[in-house]
């Protein structure tokens, strides 16, 4: 695998500005150390240490001598994302003499989020970012590497219009993955989604000119456990016949962010081989408005055998995924795992950088939200009330995909989900917004993969390589 432009490799070294990092705790013991001339031009520049605009140090020749730059949480990939744009151009290695001296593979996944833009339709030439040089010579083929790639994956998918990601193409995205690593692929498409029994997925999409459909990837040893992974891949939603305004529109090509965290998550593990049945299972669809758009107060059956009253058309990832789920348990996996932009509610409860983490066991949340914090990748628990299963009461049907309240929407979605979960099936639910609304340091503005780093750290601790 290729690591991005903004890394160079160790025999491009020379000639490359040494970098050093430091925090605001440790400059003054750092900089007692340094000659005169450098002290003095700490304080003539006020420098403190405080993350933000690095420093370029002369030498006696004028010259820069070497970089400085302030960082926060040393175990944090996103400390030394602002230096790709911040740095001057050109190439920098880290300094062995640097006071702060973070992990090598945080250090390329930092540097690798932070020098990131969705560069596909852009014709301007953009500035470049700082280049890193890697110390390792493999580092290509290091796990950092590969978190990183799965990231950037997500955000290019997220990113990318719906005009070039719609079903069609993000299906052959998980084909060719698929086929990169050796995984069986199966595709019920169109009219077959009704013959093999997955109606409600059908329904969903059946409006638009790009047939719906389920993309199914197999792939490891059978003898290990079973690891199922879902993904919403709504590519877009346009809220169907309850027709969305033109603000909750304008960025519903990301309602393919819980497709594109599984997808790339699935990726990461068959990439890092890690000891698991592999099974992703992605129901991809339009919600659109045509002549056969499913409507408010239809019934809908689906593939476990429960009836749905359509309440609202645009609560229509949580049918795809009803579906998707039931199908994903019949092969009794050791864990089911499932990620959806599903609720503008759970922004509203957590903001946009917290996805929402829903699951009965207890052991299995906590080792993901322990993973979150380590990986500086967070999540938030939140609860699977089931009296709140009252707001989706129908009186025709088993029950309704929406109602009338607004109270715990993000909450009531989850509780649909876990009507077509098996009991005692452990499961957890990610309910994610795949997205930054503004520039940040390693946050482009934006498709953002959230809790997926996280994700893979708590995967790899329940199912270490061999």
């Amino acid at each position: 695998m290729s690591l991005p432009d903004c890394f160079a490799r160790p025999e491009d070294a020379t000639g490359a500005l040494p970098l050093m990092l430091v925090d605001r705790a440790g400059l003054a013991a750092w900089s007692a150390g340094q000659p005169d001339t450098v002290q003095a031009w700490l304080r003539a520049s006020g420098f403190d240490g405080q993350p933000g605009a690095p420093l370029l140090v002369p030498g006696a020749d004028g010259r820069p001598a070497f970089a400085l730059a302030g960082i926060g949480d040393i175990a944090d990939p996103l400390s030394v994302a602002h230096l790709p744009s911040q740095l001057p151009p050109g190439r920098y290695r880290l300094d062995p003499a640097s006071p702060l001296q973070p992990e090598a593979g945080r250090l390329l996944l930092g540097w690798g989020l932070g020098s990131y833009r969705f560069r596909r339709y852009l014709t301007g030439k953009e500035r470049e970012p700082a280049r890193l040089v890697l110390e390792q010579a493999d580092a290509a083929d290091s796990e950092a590497a590969g978190v990183l790639a799965a990231s950037l994956r997500v955000r290019d998918l997220v990113n990318t219009p719906t005009e070039h990601m719609g079903p069609d193409e993000l299906e052959a995205v998980a084909l060719e993955i698929a086929r990169a690593h050796g995984a069986e692929t199966r595709v019920f498409r169109g009219d077959e989604l009704l013959a093999s029994n997955f109606p409600a997925i059908h329904a969903v999409g059946r409006a638009s000119h790009r047939a719906p459909r389920l993309v199914e990837l197999q792939w490891g040893d059978a003898r290990h456990p079973r690891l199922a992974l879902v993904g919403k891949g709504v590519c877009f939603d346009t809220g169907g016949l309850d027709l969305k305004g033109a603000d909750g529109m304008r960025n519903m090509k990301k309602d393919m962010g819980g497709a594109a965290h599984a997808l790339a998550l699935a990726e990461l593990v068959m990439r890092q081989r890690l000891p698991v049945r592999l099974q992703l299972v992605l129901p991809l669809v339009e919600n659109s408005v045509g002549p056969n758009a499913f409507r408010p107060g239809e019934v809908l059956a689906t593939r476990k055998g429960l009836s749905i009253e359509v309440d609202n058309t645009d609560a229509e990832g949580r049918l795809v995924l009803c579906d998707a789920l039931a199908y994903a348990a019949e092969s009794k996996p050791e864990l089911l795992l499932d990620f959806a932009t599903l609720t503008g509610a759970a922004r509203i409860a957590l903001g946009p950088d917290l996805p929402a983490l829903y699951s009965h066991d207890d052991a299995l949340a906590q080792a993901w939200l322990a993973a979150g914090d380590a990986e500086r990748d967070p999540l938030w628990r939140m609860p699977l009330w089931r009296p709140y299963l009252t707001y989706l009461r129908s009186g025709i049907a088993d029950l309704a995909n929406s109602g009338a309240s607004r109270m715990a929407g993000s909450i009531t979605a989850a509780l649909f989900l876990d009507r077509f979960v098996p009991e005692g099936q452990a499961w957890a639910h990610v309910d994610v917004y795949a997205w930054n609304d503004s520039d940040r340091p390693g946050k482009p503005a934006g498709g953002e993969a959230q809790g997926l780093r996280a994700a893979f750290a708590m995967l790899k601790g329940r199912y270490p390589p061999a």
